[in-house]
């Protein structure tokens, strides 16, 4: 990857830790999943499209131990994982330098998800809040949504939000298209918007709202890299160098190896790369 220093430190907005377990994402959705094909599902809710989900570790490994290996090995300096999680907690506290905390949050529960989002930015340092609208079934301009975004505005942290057709087999078409974006950001100038895993098929639209709001950035998470689209891609070439942000999907969907063994393809220009791998979320995320 030109101009892409192997010290650079990417930062990773999408980073978990492997379990003994497999299946924990399919497990967490499988009560609104309703074909007989989904719930069979045992390694993703998406399965059909992640046919090549990282393995589960044994018992005897530590999954803070192999996601640093895994985070030294691809030159990761930074990951941002979540507090919903129960091995974060320790990972923060022993190496406060590698990890940074973001939280999960249901809409649907609207005062506790804010005491939820206040309580663990008190405790532990917040650096985002995150949600899947199509998991909680909560429109992206939902008013459900916007204490939440209030108080991620309130706190100065940016939400991530996964936009585009949901691989999961839940309804997403409406719930997380693109254009809600248009009436949230208008109506809430200071809030910090990332759209997540792909926002396809509307991928030109989500340039065209980058383009139109300050406050809203992309990240391709849940994408190998030869998927990455290519309105975001020319987006980021041009007008858009300061928007793209590096995210993985390890270990929820996709390896490592898998990510970056296809990246250096990618036609990002040379000033471009340290940017998207770093810099940008370094800025937005105030890392």
């Amino acid at each position: 990857m030109p101009g892409y220093p192997s010290d650079i430190g990417i930062v990773d907005l999408y980073l978990g830790f492997p379990s003994t377990k497999a299946g924990r994402i399919v497990d967490g959705l499988r009560s609104r999943l309703k074909d007989a094909d989904s719930q069979a599902m045992t390694t993703h809710p998406a399965e059909y499209m992640f046919k090549e989900v990282p393995a589960p570790i044994r018992e005897d490994q530590d999954p803070v131990e192999v996601t640093l290996a895994e985070m030294d090995q691809f030159g990761i300096g930074i990951g941002l994982v979540s507090l919903n999680d129960d091995v974060t907690p320790r990972a923060l506290e022993e190496h406060p330098d590698r990890f940074r905390a973001k939280i999960h949050v249901d809409p649907n529960d609207i005062t506790g998800s804010v005491r939820k989002i206040r309580e663990a930015h008190d405790t532990y340092r917040l650096y985002a809040v995150q949600s899947f609208p199509a998991g909680v079934q909560v429109a992206i301009g939902d008013r459900r949504y916007y204490p939440i975004y209030q108080t991620c505005i309130d706190l100065g942290l940016p939400i991530i939000l996964n936009c585009g057709v949901a691989g999961p087999r839940l309804p997403s078409v409406d719930i997380q298209y693109v254009g809600h974006f248009d009436q949230v950001c208008y109506e809430l100038p200071e809030l910090v918007a990332v759209m997540a895993h792909g926002c396809e098929p509307w991928e030109a639209l989500a340039v065209k709202l980058m383009l139109k709001y300050p406050g809203l950035y992309y990240a391709p998470s849940a994408f190998v890299p030869r998927h990455y689209p290519k309105a975001v891609i020319d987006y980021a070439n041009t007008r858009g160098p300061d928007k793209v942000m590096f995210a993985g999907y390890y270990p929820m969907g996709i390896t490592f190896e898998r990510i970056f063994g296809e990246l250096p393809d990618v036609p990002f220009r040379d000033h471009v790369w340290p940017k998207f791998l770093r810099e940008n979320a370094v800025r937005v995320f105030k890392f």
